[in-house]
């Protein structure tokens, strides 16, 4: 397979580094070819602007997702919108690797979704979940979080991991047309000893050797939901945006 990953973590001695450099190691021995776009050493721009575009449908008023199609036709994004668009359009699987930030992914990778996944390629003109501009690809989500697993548990503290997440895996990943891996979550990563560290890059590298069998989470199909846009009557909610009780 060919696999992207995408990285968020300023701090090269991190565990998340220590989880990058092990994700690479595995993934090229099991015959994968890699590449990894490290937002913080790019240097990469999180901020959408006027300056993303080299041509204007409409110089008047910017509307940013329309002047995304437009240039994307065009091919007159910037520079480092294409480069990242090229290798999201390259892989067959996608990595976003993140500590998990206030419940979300940290400023500089949303912004890396604000900008790549653009409209023309990613969406528009009918393209989501099952029709999405990534249909085919498989992705993974992989964060790291100074909570306790029964902190998210669904009656726990901060609430549901999957709920947590909804919003990258279901709202981002799946509308692209991706199939969404189960998550790889490494707990309490501060307070933890380093015997428990080794252990999570052990069962991460485990993880990474089957990603080609994982079965993907649920997630509602098109055909689910009917003209008012909800799920048809006859359809028992299944995912937890839908409204299915999230477990421990």
């Amino acid at each position: 397979m060919k696999i992207l990953i995408v990285y968020a973590h300023q701090e090269a001695q991190s565990f998340n580094a220590a989880l990058l450099t092990r994700s690479v190691e595995v993934l090229t021995a099991c015959g994968h070819e890699i590449r990894v776009s490290d937002l913080y050493a790019m240097r990469f721009n999180p901020v959408a602007t006027a300056e993303d575009f080299r041509e204007r449908r409409f110089p008047a008023v910017l509307q940013y997702d329309r002047e995304q199609k437009y240039n994307y036709e065009k091919s007159s994004l910037s520079d480092d919108i294409s480069g990242e668009i090229e290798k999201l359009l390259w892989c067959d699987m996608l990595i976003l690797q993140f500590p998990l930030w206030w419940f979300s992914v940290p400023a500089i990778m949303k912004g890396w979704i604000d900008r790549v996944f653009v409209n023309g390629a990613v969406y528009g003109s009918g393209r989501r979940y099952d029709t999405g501009g990534l249909k085919g690809r498989r992705a993974m989500v992989v964060t790291s979080t100074a909570a306790y697993p029964d902190m998210c548990a669904a009656d726990g503290l901060v609430g549901a991991l999957d709920v947590i997440l909804w919003p990258i895996q279901n709202g981002a990943l799946a509308y692209a047309g991706c199939k969404v891996l189960p998550p790889f979550v490494s707990w309490s990563v501060n307070f933890v000893d380093e015997a428990t560290r080794r252990r999570y890059l052990d069962d991460y590298a485990a993880r990474l050797t089957q990603i080609e069998t994982t079965e993907p989470l649920f997630f509602h199909s098109l055909q689910d939901f009917g003209p008012d846009w909800r799920l048809k009557p006859d359809v028992v909610a299944r995912a937890v945006g839908q409204g299915k009780p999230t477990t421990a």
